[in-house]
């Protein structure tokens, strides 16, 4: 296999060094700090008017048309650099592609790709967290508009959202897979209110939870039709789960060369933080690989389902290991330790419960994948 760039592969690399140089944004980890959070807007946008954000979306709604090849450009790119990855929204995108009609599509996809509109995801809720079909959230049909009550919690990005794309119960009747239906909300209205959660490393603007009290939204804002909920939802679902190309194997990377340099420092480890640290480079380089046969399974027009669990929980295991040596090796090589580092591990602890338990991963590759039955 050739892994050289094409010339306009090469052209488009090189005038993505040359962009970098003038507009890193130098953000910290996107784990440890509340800037990098407060940012993403900006870098989105930034993105975007570069030409190097929304590159395999259809032209149409502000995409730029092009092969699954420019988006691994991007990404190992920004990798190399040291600059943030590119904004996780393409589960959004493909969830809007994928089951919105064409007005809908027309009204909302060049600004979520664009990044003139933030949007944030409301699934989850306090008493539906993993079993996301016990949602509680109702949307009652009152004339031409629904009116919205409930309540979402780890909501990433809430508080600077301009749109949420909310999952709720339109049919109370239906079992509970089919009384479902997903819409773009407004979150500048009366009858919404955000509360930021703090993470326990200190983070305050990555999510947060929503109150919908009589917030109301168009029936024409319906992504998908009434009861598609649950098909959208898991679509949604197949994508966030998956690695999203080499941005996240880069990312952990990236941590990964930083505790190489820390250990050379150092000049001595002992024989637990070597382990650690060696799984942490064996762990994220096995990442790298899953996401490469991704994308050539993608070039070559294969799709993929629930297999997205198995991607799931191996970013699982790989955030903790590379967590785990984080706090293994720089806590050894500073007094006090490293700040930076230890918000990474205690970050990664979340991993195993964000976007779906790895029980509930472990049951989905048990059922959709093996083929074993259920409980």
């Amino acid at each position: 296999m050739d892994f050289r760039d094409s010339p306009e592969e090469a052209r488009f690399r090189a005038r993505l060094r040359r962009w970098l140089v003038e507009n890193d944004p130098h953000l910290p980890p996107s784990s440890t700090s509340d800037e990098y959070w407060e940012k993403q807007p900006d870098w989105h946008r930034a993105l975007y008017e570069g030409g190097f954000f929304g590159l395999t979306w259809p032209g149409e709604y502000g995409g730029h048309d092009l092969p699954s090849v420019y988006d691994v450009i991007v990404d190992e790119e920004l990798a190399a650099a040291g600059a943030p990855p590119r904004p996780s929204l393409g589960y959004l995108v493909q969830a809007v592609l994928h089951h919105a009609g064409d007005e809908v599509k027309k009204r909302f996809l060049p600004g979520l790709i664009s990044g003139r509109d933030r949007w944030c995801q409301g699934f989850s809720e306090p008493d539906a967290g993993s079993d996301l079909a016990a949602l509680r959230t109702v949307a009652v049909l009152d004339g031409d508009e629904y009116t919205i009550t409930g309540q979402k919690v780890w909501t990433s990005y809430s508080d600077l959202a301009d749109l949420c794309f909310l999952l709720a119960r339109t049919d109370p009747d239906a079992a509970r897979h089919k009384g479902l239906s997903v819409f773009a909300v407004r979150m500048d209205q009366p009858g919404v209110m955000r509360r930021p959660l703090k993470m326990i490393n200190g983070i305050t603007r990555e999510f947060g939870e929503v109150f919908f009290d009589g917030a109301r939204v168009p029936a024409e804002n319906m992504i998908g039709g009434p009861g598609e909920g649950w098909r959208v939802a898991m679509t949604v679902l197949g994508h966030e789960r998956e690695p999203q190309e080499l941005g996240n194997a880069g990312r952990y990377g990236k941590t990964v060369q930083r505790l190489v340099e820390l250990a050379r420092a150092k000049g001595a480890l002992d024989d637990e933080q070597r382990r650690d640290l060696a799984w942490a480079v064996v762990e994220s380089d096995m990442l790298r690989h899953l996401v490469s046969r991704r994308l050539s399974d993608r070039l070559d027009g294969l799709r993929h389902g629930p297999e997205g669990s198995i991607d799931k929980l191996l970013m699982t295991w790989v955030e903790q290991a590379v967590g785990h040596a984080a706090i293994a090796v720089a806590g050894a090589a500073h007094d006090g330790g490293d700040a930076t580092m230890l918000n990474t591990y205690l970050y990664s602890r979340a991993q195993s419960v964000m976007g779906g338990t790895a029980q509930i991963q472990k049951n989905l590759i048990a059922t959709r994948v093996l083929g074993l039955p259920g409980a």
